[in-house]
């Protein structure tokens, strides 16, 4: 693909949720470039349209209108099935809760996404304590869920988001369940894929020091792109209004 293009582009996204009788307008029109290798926080009050907006880039929902172009692919009009497999081959996800399978160690949560691939089970095995490496939990292979603390379950989760090389990472409140000192630990771990391996990442949160830590913040209310800007310029605004 052409890399002068934004690797995400969003043009007049719309999306309405129906309850009962009543139409739910969540996103009104919104238009968006995410270019190749960028960190973007997506910030906004509750009900503003931030997770939304994310779980459509991600391929976890569909549009009511408009068009997600991502790296050349229009996702909005993709079939369920076709949607499914393009999520499989290209999105890495990171949840707030982390999302492990209890029964399964950290190895195997990490190997999951790679047995929908083609690869032999020393390929996988590979892959996989690579990962481990990266994240700083090589010692903590055949450990379950419930035997580690809540950072290693997210590095554990990181881990699985980039074990089968995803063109884009999202992330959900990614640091929301943990302390700070153990979410900054995490930042930084996001932050290195950003810088060293070039992953291209979109993260909601409430937080506006892990929004610091993106290269942009964009901020929605009532479904609408009000800021997207240098992220320290919107970070002064937002620190100052908390401190009021």
């Amino acid at each position: 693909m052409n890399a002068a293009l934004p690797l995400v582009a969003v043009r007049a996204l719309e999306k309405v949720y129906i309850r009962g009788e009543q139409a739910v307008p969540v996103l009104l029109g919104l238009d968006l470039d995410i270019p190749r290798g960028d960190f973007v926080s997506l910030m906004g009050p509750s009900g503003s349209g931030k997770s939304t907006l994310l779980n459509l880039i991600a391929g976890i929902d569909q549009p009511t209108g408009g068009s997600i172009v991502v790296d050349g692919i229009d996702i909005a009009h993709l079939r369920d099935a076709d949607l499914a497999a393009w999520r499989a081959a290209h999105v890495g996800f990171i949840f707030q809760f982390y999302n492990l399978m209890p029964v399964l160690n950290a190895f195997e949560n990490i190997e999951l996404p790679l047995l929908l691939t083609g690869l032999s089970r020393r390929e996988r095995r590979e892959h996989v304590e690579i990962a481990l490496q990266m994240v700083g939990l090589s010692d903590r292979a055949d450990h379950f869920p419930n035997e580690l603390s809540g950072g290693q379950q997210q590095r554990v989760a990181i881990a699985r988001a980039l074990i089968a090389d995803p063109t884009l990472i999202v992330a959900d409140e990614p640091t929301g369940d943990l302390d700070r000192t153990t979410g900054e630990e995490i930042l930084d771990l996001m932050d290195q894929l950003n810088t060293e391996l070039g992953k291209t990442i979109v993260m909601v949160t409430h937080d506006p020091r892990a929004a610091g830590r993106a290269r942009r913040m964009v901020h929605l209310e009532k479904g609408v792109l009000v800021s997207d800007a240098d992220w320290q310029a919107d970070l002064q605004a937002t620190m100052h209004a908390a401190q009021r």
